[in-house]
């Protein structure tokens, strides 16, 4: 365990351990489901070009990160010390290819995955516990939906399909 560890509880360490998919809140923006990988007490999430968007992420110094159980509910809320990695970095080389070999549906061998990481600008961040967890396992009394967000996906309503004509009496 590195220094980090004081930061964290029991609860985030095996909520981290379990990770696949955390919600990351960057100052007061909403929570973006990014795909992470639990390694040494921290997560790390890879954004930039050909990967994850995750805007603000990559300057951040902190965040807030939101993991599920195995029920799919939310189980911890955590304030965490985002680093990011410098490709040709002593951390870069053993943890971009540990990340790397974590990495789903990635084409082509992991050090090539590492080599465009470091070529095309992606964030290797690190986000470690930062303090004590600002929500647990107590279920909230309201629903905590929110609205949904504008997007230029939408779909046109289009008129029903009739095959004969339909006569009116």
């Amino acid at each position: 365990m590195t220094d980090d560890a004081q930061g964290s509880t029991p609860l985030v360490d095996e909520a981290m351990k379990k990770a696949a998919v955390a919600w990351v809140r960057v100052s007061d923006g909403p929570a973006l489901a990014l795909w992470c990988a639990p390694l040494e007490g921290a997560l790390y999430v890879v954004s930039g070009p050909g990967e994850q968007a995750a805007p603000g992420l990559a300057d951040a110094t902190e965040a807030q990160v939101t993991l599920r159980g195995d029920h799919g509910g939310r189980i911890v809320t955590w304030p965490a010390r985002v680093t990011r990695l410098q490709p040709g970095t002593g951390a870069w080389d053993t943890t971009a290819a540990l990340v790397a070999g974590k990495r789903l549906n990635a084409t082509g061998p992991t050090a090539d995955l590492v080599a465009r990481w470091a070529a095309d600008g992606c964030a290797v961040n690190r986000l470690a516990p930062a303090g004590t967890p600002l929500a647990g396992p107590d279920l909230p009394a309201d629903a905590q939906a929110e609205t949904p967000r504008e997007t230029p996906a939408v779909r046109a309503t289009r008129k029903p399909f009739r095959l004969h004509r339909v006569r009116r009496r």
